[in-house]
């Protein structure tokens, strides 16, 4: 069977699920509950959550074996494990994606109207390559490294504007990294980052039926960067595709030498590439400790508590816009 095929056909499986369990679960709760209205909503928060679920299971099957087999450092499964897996279940099952449906949702169709008002078409990618979208794992991967570059400046920007590296922190105060790391953010972080991937997406044209596979590829890959394993791609490789000892160096407590280094290292999510091009690419074989320097015990004591990170970040980015930016 094709690759397309193959995808074809499991995407209509998971259509398929996710209609009969909105049609004789979600529905009939939603007009019991006297919520007609948003039943749309639903329908798209149910696609959310199966996908997380899919995503979680795919994460732990391939990647919880290579920490249990090839661990980067035997650091137990305390507490601040525990933070990350609460993170990865609001992250993954729908919560922050939901939330940025609902918020983006009237603007594009505020957009979209007026844009159908004055008979203007957004030109897509494939208006520029006719031929791609007869070729579609072609189109995929085109569309997947146009993200992929937009994402590593995302990273980037993250990491050199002090309001947001207020926010970013937090996804670096973990000291004892797992594929679970990954979805430490604070919860304005990740609604930044998901409304930047949202709006990237509807201005080159993703088709829909191209969104989700982009958005599960790029996570797929974050949860193996973060994973705490000592597999990598060898030499060679980790110039080609991002992973665990690549990304560490992203995460190291001490950055390295050099004023091109002064805001992180390695800030790629799945090509390299973007990190040769524009300097910001470090590699060495040693195991860094990772995580952020802490100033004060209200940091300290922030690190293994969700709600005392989520507060932490918002009064850090205000006194980070009233004083004088970092740029």
């Amino acid at each position: 069977m094709a690759p397309m095929e193959l995808y074809a056909e499991l995407t209509d499986l998971f259509v398929a699920c996710q209609g009969w369990l909105f049609d004789s679960l979600i529905q009939p709760l939603m007009f019991a509950l006297g919520l007609a209205g948003y039943t749309e909503m639903a329908f798209d928060g149910l696609e959310f959550f199966l996908l997380g679920i899919l995503e979680l299971l795919i994460g732990y099957l391939l990647l919880r074996p290579l920490e249990a087999l090839w661990p980067a450092e035997k650091n137990g499964r305390g507490a601040a494990v525990r933070l990350d897996v609460i993170y990865t279940l609001l992250d993954r099952l729908g919560a922050i994606p939901l939330a940025v449906f609902v918020v983006l949702a009237p603007v594009f169709m505020e957009i979209d109207g007026w844009l159908r008002m004055h008979d203007i078409i957004p030109p897509q990618l494939e208006d520029w390559l006719p031929g791609l979208e007869q070729h579609p794992l072609l189109s995929f991967a085109v569309y997947l490294v146009i993200l992929d570059f937009f994402e590593y400046w995302r990273h980037r920007l993250s990491h050199t504007f002090g309001w947001w590296w207020a926010l970013h922190s937090i996804h670096h105060s973990q000291r004892r990294m797992t594929f679970w790391t990954d979805s430490r953010n604070h919860l304005l972080d990740d609604l930044i980052a998901g409304v930047w991937f949202a709006v990237l997406s509807l201005a080159i044209g993703v088709p829909p039926n191209h969104f989700i596979g982009l958005l599960i590829a790029l996570r797929l890959v974050e949860n193996f960067s973060h994973a705490n394993t000592t597999l990598d791609f060898g030499p060679m490789g980790d110039r080609l595709v991002v992973g665990p000892l690549y990304h560490r160096w992203h995460h190291a407590l001490e950055l390295p030498e050099g004023r091109r280094f002064r805001y992180g290292c390695n800030f790629a999510i799945l090509l390299p590439i973007w990190d040769w091009i524009f300097g910001t690419l470090y590699l060495a074989p040693q195991l860094p400790a990772t995580g952020v320097l802490e100033h004060d015990a209200r940091e300290t004591q922030a690190r293994d508590s969700f709600w005392a990170q989520q507060k932490l970040g918002l009064v850090q980015m205000w006194q980070a816009l009233r004083s004088r930016p970092m740029i």
